[in-house]
């Protein structure tokens, strides 16, 4: 049947941060402005990486590839994209000046520049084997319409070549955007769409089941058989690239002793967090690093599930009754965090849970090792399916998330960046688990597994790397 729908509704636990892509990237602003602007590269629904408004391209070098880029794609005010858009934005992204969040991801990458109307050449500093996997979330904005109205108001009113453009951001309320009839790819599948915030999940789930929304974000496991009971509405699940991991302080406390991390490690059962707390949506790990990325491996062993050797390695580490502060914030599943602070503590050591808001919580995460905390909770993405993205930033010396200093693991994370040979970087990713797993400043626990509500007329197949991208949506009467 044809499309009848013309408003598609979705509910988001949050409001945007930022409409500005190359400013914050949290899954919920770039759920709405990927909607809005196009991206060089982008990822089919294998994961594996394909053109968007690149057309194809070429390393000159180990360090400079260019990109031809299509010449009938059009911005939303009708002007012409152009190599000097795509240039333009890689180089304002990668300007200190900006002060973009997102610039790690980037800060490879030297200069872009332009050869022709089609043409770019982007040189990075040494080789950078991440570059298409983090090129994949950049996104392109018009260097003339940004250069006129500057960075805030561009943040307000946001002007992209992709299939929705922006009418209207009511902060804290509701994003509205609409179809741009021009756009290159066709005509987008909904004439609106209406981004509402909804923090509150039973408020999201209750507009599911009464049509006052058509897909809703971040449904909790314990809430899946609901929406899965009701005729009118069905669960999408989605195996993602995201891995819920426990931080380890292995430079102060009580865990600075490895007998003391390899304890709480021993201690943890991850196939029962999984079947009890997220009623098996997820599957256990055995290193910080899930499937769906460059670099992972089967081949490292995890620690069993072994309370009794805990307990002898607390022990041995005289560190009986320790007391142990394990950070977290309302953003993460309480009852996870008390079910691990209840198994390390029946193997002798006395964990106490210290919650403060997001803000906070990331601000002693991020700071000095000796107010970091023992053990803290995370859920970690970097959307660039690489392993680069995520064991780099958590465990490389000098890092704001590590707590943790090993040389030799810094060597191989750092070749690893820097060479381009995938057989290569894969062992030497290989081997820098297998030192992860022997430290262990972290511990992997989980495969996150995405949970949305949708309409059951709604056709969308969820992605690893949780974009929401509405031109793949269609409503089937």
């Amino acid at each position: 049947m044809a499309q009848t729908k013309e408003v598609l509704t979705i509910d988001l636990p949050n409001d945007v941060a930022t409409l500005d892509p190359h400013l914050q990237w949290n899954t919920d602003s770039y759920t709405v402005y990927r909607n809005i602007f196009d991206n060089l590269l982008t990822r089919d629904a294998s994961g594996k990486i394909v053109p968007q408004i690149a057309t194809e391209w070429t390393y000159d070098n180990d360090t400079t590839i260019t990109f031809k880029i299509r010449d009938d794609v059009t911005f939303q005010d009708g002007s012409k994209l152009t190599a000097e858009d795509v240039a333009f934005s890689i180089n304002r992204i990668i300007d200190p000046a900006l002060k973009s969040p997102q610039l790690s991801q980037f800060d490879q990458i030297q200069a872009a520049e332009v050869v022709d109307p089609t043409t770019v050449k982007v040189t990075t500093k040494s080789p950078y084997p991440a570059l298409l996997a983090q090129l994949v979330k950049l996104s392109i904005v018009p260097k003339a319409y940004v250069e006129k109205v500057g960075d805030q108001e561009f943040n307000l009113n946001p002007l992209g070549s992709g299939p929705y453009k922006m009418v209207e951001w009511k902060k804290g309320i509701q994003t509205e955007l609409e179809a741009y009839d021009s756009y290159w790819r066709g005509q987008p599948p909904f004439e609106k769409v209406v981004f509402r915030a909804v923090p509150d999940v039973s408020t999201r789930i209750a507009d599911l089941k009464t049509g006052k929304a058509d897909l809703i974000r971040d449904v909790p496991p314990d809430q899946a058989s609901t929406i899965e009971s009701d005729s009118n509405t069905k669960l999408l699940t989605g195996e993602t690239e995201r891995v819920g991991y426990l931080y380890l302080n292995a430079e102060a406390g009580p865990t600075k002793d490895v007998r003391v991390r390899q304890a709480i490690a021993y201690a943890i059962d991850k196939q029962g967090l999984v079947d009890a707390l997220l009623e098996g949506y997820g599957k256990p790990v055995n290193i910080v690093g899930a499937e769906p990325i460059f670099g992972y491996t089967d081949a490292v062993e995890g620690y069993p599930y072994d309370p009794e050797k805990a307990a002898d390695l607390i022990k041995e580490a005289g560190a009986e009754g320790a007391t142990v502060e394990f950070l977290t914030s309302p953003s993460y599943p309480r009852a996870l965090v008390e079910a691990i602070q209840q198994m390390v503590n029946e193997v002798g050591l006395n964990v106490t849970i210290s919650s403060s808001d997001q803000a906070t919580f990331l601000k002693r995460r991020q700071g000095g090792a000796e107010n970091a905390g023992g053990m803290a909770f995370g859920a970690w993405s970097c959307a660039c399916q690489d392993a680069d993205g995520i064991i780099f930033p958590l465990f490389r010396s000098g890092s704001i998330w590590a707590k943790y200093k090993n040389e030799k693991y810094d060597a191989l994370v750092d070749e690893a960046r820097t060479i381009l040979d995938e057989e290569k970087r894969k062992s030497l990713y290989a081997q820098a688990y297998e030192i992860l797993r022997e430290d262990v400043p972290g511990l992997g626990l989980y495969q996150v597994f995405a949970l949305y509500g949708a309409a059951k007329n709604l056709q969308w197949e969820p992605s690893a790397n949780e974009a929401m991208f509405v031109m793949d949506m269609s409503w089937q009467q």
